[in-house]
């Protein structure tokens, strides 16, 4: 790999400096943000994509190319990682969410279920019939 890079770290602002310092200490935010911010510092310092790459645990430096071209677009925006592909997640609302949580905190039949505790299969299974029993009483199913 050249020594050129594509695309290289903008300089960072004072408060973007700071903001990724408390990011990269913090014990609460999200492990993936936190990598994102220990990297973007590390290069901003002059590591390499390998050597900021090893640093957060990955192999190649490639994502890490990522990260800094992202960032020099939408700044702070980039530490949250995006959806990674795959089907888009699944959005409930409160009434899909009180009827998902009243299945799962209703102890299940083993004749009915087919179970004595539930697992995520049989619950999807129950919360199913449930919605075909039920949904042309007026009852949003669930997917």
């Amino acid at each position: 790999m050249s020594s050129v890079k594509k695309d290289p770290l903008r300089p960072l602002t004072s408060s973007e400096r700071n903001a990724l310092d408390r990011l990269a200490r913090s014990q609460s935010a999200p492990a993936a943000s936190v990598a994102r911010a220990r990297a973007i510092l590390a290069v901003s310092e002059g590591s390499s994509y390998s050597e900021a790459a090893q640093l957060v645990g990955r192999a190649v430096g490639d994502s890490i190319a990522q990260w800094v071209a992202r960032f020099n677009k939408v700044g702070l925006g980039a530490m949250v990682p995006r959806h990674g592909g795959g089907a888009p997640p699944v959005l409930y609302g409160p009434a899909e969410r009180d009827r998902i949580l009243s299945e799962f905190r209703r102890p299940p039949n083993r004749d009915q279920d087919g179970t004595s505790t539930w697992s995520l299969n049989t619950l999807q299974r129950a919360l199913r019939r449930a919605a075909s029993h039920s949904w042309t009483d007026g009852e949003i199913p669930v997917k």
